[in-house]
């Protein structure tokens, strides 16, 4: 008799609650939905609810539905099945989530965020899911109210939680929705739940660094971009290394429909286009894309200088057939219309590299030096002029003293990065027969790089010191490179000569003779092996090797057979 009393008691109490709910609430419950989750291998990995928060599909539920998930749909009240486009933000810690739904009709019921939270003992409700219209909710209040940062609420609610009730709406008693329902764990949980604050919900981004974030890297699902164009570029340049090229083709596209006045967008995707394609259809788009880029951009200068730069890098990568006719003068074309515009040194700068490129060395000079004399000044652009002169064949003074510009502006102390000019002085010493100065730029070197170097530079060094006569370092050097490199036989035969300068002519022939066992066709050891024999008077085995010598190719030797074998 108690039961079939309690069974009526019941009974009246839901009655008298459907009876009292708000009349709102029937419309409000059209912008609760039901979550599918799927995991990598398309099977189902979670279920949960959310409700729209904009009439143009924006939504909020549990982050840990969507955790590991690579793609999700929800369901509306309707039954109808919509696609979760994009997260939108994200915080793990308070399991909220925000998402752009892929909405299929203009404008979706939604819900409306509280401006101010209720006060402690305020009557609540929470808003199921449902695909029957009905008016039936869950009445509670609000027991406890604590805060996230400064500026949101988080709730404690008096109100029994059911497992399907969880990421529900709560609402305020105007159907306002104050948080996201979630579930009590642990002792005393039977008759309370807590709700995460919508408005703190809503504040989550997607901001410039968003791609780093970790929980936001759990999702599979694809991140929408940033509310402001600079976050969105940010965002977009740290996406080129780290995403597929397909997935950052799609992010460019979503770009350029988020901010189809950005000029940025159209040349990203340009230069995404060809440089994944190198197919004429591509090469159409890519030029397409510049072609609107202009048409949006208030400064066209960067425009042109976008385009030329990448046409200048495509012909870089040596293509065997041009397409759409971006050549080496294509991209000067585009460069001159940058500078009609704005004759900024960058742009200066690009005419040399092109020059350069076409191997028009007096033309690049010109404009090297323009660049020289600007504000954009720098070793770097020093260092193109010098190596510019050197392939003009100009003395090697007037290239050192471009080198000797490019070295005192480098910042100072020289480090690993700046000191390769070192080297490049060094060698232009050499060939103007400064052997000591070279041999100083090579010790600098040295000491930057900490003594990291390798066979190569104790050979370049050890030449400096030979012709300086300095035999020993010459010696020392050598000696270095072939531990380095032993099976390089040029630096064995620099070690014999080095010995034949300094009379030690049987360690000189020790090594030569080595040198023939390892390479019996390697000639100069032949001829070199001849001139200390020739040196020791031993005239017949010089001539049997200044022979075999000339057998093998070696033009060198002809003198040295006339001199001393007729």
């Amino acid at each position: 008799m108690k039961k079939i009393l309690f069974v009526l008691f019941t009974c009246i109490v839901t009655q008298v609650a459907m009876a009292q709910s708000p009349k709102w609430v029937e419309k409000a419950k059209r912008a609760v939905f039901s979550i599918i989750t799927y995991d990598g291998d398309d099977k189902i990995l979670n279920t949960g609810n959310g409700f729209f928060v904009t009439e143009n599909g924006i939504a909020l539920s549990d982050y840990s539905i969507f955790k590991n998930a690579q793609r999700a749909v929800i369901v509306n009240c309707d039954g109808k099945q919509m696609n979760v486009e994009s997260i939108l933000g994200a915080n793990e810690m308070y399991d909220v989530i925000k998402f752009q739904v892929a909405i299929t009709e203009k404008k979706v019921q939604n819900l409306t965020i509280a401006s101010i939270g209720p006060e402690i003992g305020a009557e609540v409700y929470l808003l199921p899911y449902s695909t029957q219209k009905d008016k039936s909710c869950t009445q509670g209040k609000v027991k406890e109210l604590s805060k996230i940062g400064e500026k949101y609420n988080y709730y404690t609610i008096d109100l029994m939680l059911k497992d399907k009730m969880v990421s529900c709406p709560i609402t305020t008693a105007d159907g306002a929705v104050l948080g996201i329902a979630q579930k009590a764990t642990g002792k005393d949980t039977t008759d309370i739940c807590y709700a995460a604050g919508a408005a703190f919900a809503m504040s989550q981004t997607i901001s410039g660094l968003s791609l780093n974030d970790r929980s936001l890297q759990n999702l599979g699902i694809k991140m929408g971009l940033p509310d402001t164009e600079e976050q969105a570029l940010i965002f977009l340049f740290l996406a080129s290394s780290q995403l597929s090229p397909e997935a950052y083709i799609i992010l460019l596209n979503d770009f350029i429909k988020q901010y189809p006045n950005s000029p940025e967008g159209y040349m990203r995707r340009a230069a995404a286009l060809t440089y994944n394609n190198a197919d004429e259809a591509s090469f159409q788009k890519s030029a397409n894309d510049f072609n609107q880029a202009l048409k949006v951009a208030t400064q066209k200068d960067e425009v042109y200088y976008s385009l030329a730069k990448h046409i200048y890098s495509y012909q870089l990568s040596q293509p065997e057939e041009t397409l759409n006719g971006w050549t080496y003068d294509k991209a000067l074309e585009n460069t001159y219309s940058a500078l009609a515009v704005d004759s900024l040194p960058i742009y200066m700068q690009l005419v040399g590299d092109i020059m350069f490129a076409k191997r028009a060395y007096p033309e690049a000079y010109v404009w090297y030096d323009k660049v020289n004399k600007s504000n954009l000044v720098s070793s770097a652009t020093y260092f193109n002029a010098a190596k510019t002169k050197e392939f003009m064949g100009a003395e090697p003074k007037e290239v050192i003293a471009l080198l000797d510009s490019c070295i005192a502006i480098s910042p100072q102390p020289m480090t690993v990065v700046n000191a390769p000019y070192l080297l490049e002085r060094a060698q232009m010493y050499m060939n103007d027969e400064q052997y000591r100065a070279a041999m100083v730029d090579y010790d600098a070197y040295y000491e930057i790089v900490n003594g990291q170097v390798n066979d190569l530079f104790y050979y370049y060094r050890e030449q400096a010191a030979f012709k300086a006569r300095q035999y020993q370092r010459a010696l020392d050097d050598i000696a270095k490179a072939i531990e380095l490199n032993p099976a390089e036989l040029t630096y064995q035969a620099e070690q014999a000569v080095v010995n034949m300068r300094v009379g030690r002519l049987e360690q000189a022939i020790d090594v030569l003779k080595k040198i023939s066992q390892q390479d019996p066709d390697y000639a100069e050891a032949y001829r070199l092996l001849g001139i200390c024999q020739i040196q020791q008077k031993n005239k017949e085995a010089a001539c049997a090797n200044f022979q075999k010598a000339k057998e093998l190719g070696d033009t060198n030797v002809d003198e040295l057979i006339q001199k001393h074998c007729k």
